[in-house]
């Protein structure tokens, strides 16, 4: 065809690490966006380099990811979040009933941002390690070149920051507890028990709703109460986890997704809620499939 530009095979090389690169550095810095500007700046990297000399493209762009995103971490050129009530977060949701991994390393891709919050507590070397090794399976010498240690000395940090890892992991009996607090709210707010909703409200909860109108929050147990009718619909749904926290998913008979709620526990009280009414939200997250 007459003008049509020719192909460019580093730039569809580059294209087909691209998904895998933006993982890793997000996984690294938890968010998206710092993520995307790592992977252009890789690209930039790659544009300017001599490709002769790569043996390993694939290789040669994680390591490079992994310095980017080292040196920002150790910068603390992160950008601020966007604030709560600003912007819809990001959920990872799985079905409370779905195979579940046995360890960290078999998360890989659906690492989600519970982890994410425990490796802001790594040192930046640590959470290099743990990350590219643990989830992305990258050999200690390779991971070792970026930080300009050996692979043993790699390996050794790898296993500290796996070791504050799997401590920081919350306790199966405790995860059970907070349930049983979820379970006894949806009871209370699909029958209209007012006073029970009291009982398992902390007193300064925060309920969070996102609606086709906009994003609203309720601060306080009454008043929480007094609206939990919205969060009670939901009570025939499917329990789920949402990003580490209980929570609940609810389909049409269509299968088009509902409601998604998702809620914070602690010493027995809700302290947290947050409700996805809008269809339009709903159908650009990644949600299971209706069971």
């Amino acid at each position: 065809m007459a003008g049509a530009q020719p192909a460019d095979p580093i730039a569809d090389a580059f294209e087909s690490h691209r998904d895998r690169l933006r993982a890793v550095a997000y996984r690294m810095l938890g968010s998206h966006a710092d993520a995307e500007d790592v992977v252009q700046e890789a690209w930039l990297r790659l544009s300017r380099q001599d490709t002769d000399t790569i043996d390993n493209l694939g290789g040669w762009l994680t390591t490079v990811v992994g310095r980017i995103s080292l040196d920002v971490l150790r910068s603390g050129r992160r950008r601020p979040e966007v604030s709560f009530d600003d912007q819809l977060p990001e959920f990872t949701v799985t079905l409370d009933d779905a195979p579940a991994p046995e360890d960290l390393a078999a998360l890989g891709d659906s690492v989600g941002l519970a982890l994410l919050t425990v490796l802001d507590s790594l040192r930046p070397d640590e959470r290099l390690a743990f990350v590219l090794h643990d989830v992305f399976a990258v050999p200690f010498a390779e991971i070792g070149t970026i930080l300009g240690k050996s692979a043993d000395a790699t390996k050794m940090l790898a296993s500290r920051a796996r070791r504050k890892v799997q401590a920081a992991q919350q306790p199966a009996s405790a995860g059970r507890q907070q349930r049983e607090v979820v379970r006894a709210f949806l009871a209370a707010a699909r029958d209209g028990r007012f006073e029970q909703l009291l009982r398992v409200l902390h007193p300064e909860v925060r309920f969070t709703v996102h609606t086709p109108n906009g994003t609203f929050v309720t601060l306080g147990a009454t008043e929480v109460a007094t609206r939990a009718r919205l969060a009670g619909s939901a009570a025939r749904g499917h329990a789920a986890t949402v990003n580490g926290r209980p929570g609940v998913i609810s389909w049409s008979e269509d299968g088009t997704p509902l409601a998604l709620l998702a809620f914070t526990v602690a010493d027995g009280h809700i302290t947290e809620m947050t409700a996805v009414v809008d269809p339009a939200k709903l159908t650009l997250m990644d949600l299971p499939d209706p069971v």
